[in-house]
């Protein structure tokens, strides 16, 4: 998923300028245009992103067909909620989809952003247009956080609408019991979207870093996905119980805290320092790696 792909893999300056890709303001808001579109319209990360927004259509209709809740391990009850209220299909699919296929979203995203460029030889024409190359991060980083928050939002919004058209809606039981309005519990649903989002773009700025250690856009968008995969494991082992609180996956599911009332934001505090922690240190580590990398394609 090349992100600055284009036919041939042969690029001269003049067209990555027509790119939109200039000095100055208008050209940095041009540049961040320009990466967006390569983001979203690429038909590789539509279909993508058409996969994520099918879960919550199966999850609810699979769950109407057998008019029956289903128990799910480590979820907290929203499968079994379903069937007296749609709202909480959304809530499923971004319980169900957090354990591995946002996950695998976001580190294709991250994974091409630099290393795309690389293989595609579109990397070392964006450098001397110029570019700077803390500028170029910014900006690969900005549409990471930008694809982050849409795609959590397609789950929620596509997971709502087909959860109210197939169960109907009302108002919502929080998990502490306590019944609040539909329009309240949207709210809660857009407090998830933003701390899964916040959680995500960490684990972009990993993506994003992994990206400037390679060429190959595919390995790094399979050694993201299986620092992801790995932080899962080792959160689930109750040995490494002193280890948990440094993974950057374990305070993902601590998004449920916001479906209580009242909503306990100490619970939710250390996710969110855990977040900008490590994508501090990978965007720093992603700069000075690619700050002092020489780039020959």
């Amino acid at each position: 998923m090349a992100s600055g792909a284009f036919p041939g893999g042969t690029v001269s300056p003049g067209t990555v300028r027509r790119r939109g890709w200039r000095s100055g303001r208008t050209g940095r808001a041009r540049f961040f245009r320009s990466e967006l579109r390569l983001v979203f319209g690429r038909r590789r990360n539509q279909a993508g992103m058409a996969a994520l927004a099918a879960v919550p259509v199966i999850i609810a209709v699979a769950l109407r067909v057998t008019d029956g809740p289903t128990e799910a391990g480590r979820d907290p009850g929203f499968f079994s909620a379903i069937s007296g209220n749609g709202f909480f299909v959304a809530l499923a699919a971004l319980g169900a989809e957090l354990g591995l296929f946002l996950p695998i979203a976001v580190a294709a995203i991250a994974g091409d952003s630099i290393a795309g460029e690389a293989n595609s030889g579109t990397l070392r024409y964006l450098l001397t247009v110029p570019v700077g190359r803390t500028r170029l991060l910014a900006v690969k980083y900005a549409a990471i956080v930008v694809f982050v928050a849409t795609v959590t939002l397609l789950v929620a919004a596509i997971g709502l609408l087909a959860g109210l058209a197939l169960f109907g809606g009302g108002p919502v039981t929080l998990l502490s019991g306590v019944q609040v309005s539909l329009a309240e519990g949207l709210l809660r649903l857009l407090g998830v979207c933003a701390y899964l989002t916040v959680g995500l773009c960490a684990l972009g700025a990993v993506g994003l870093f992994v990206s400037t250690l390679t060429e190959q856009p595919m390995g790094a968008t399979i050694a993201t996905t299986m620092l992801a995969v790995t932080s899962f494991v080792l959160d689930s082992i109750p040995q490494l119980d002193w280890l948990h609180p440094y993974l950057l996956t374990h305070h993902w599911q601590a998004f449920v805290e916001l479906l209580r009332d009242p909503v306990a934001f100490d619970a939710l505090r250390p996710g969110l320092l855990s977040a900008a922690g490590y994508a501090v240190v990978f965007l720093s580590a992603a700069w000075a790696r690619f700050g002092g990398r020489d780039v020959t394609s």
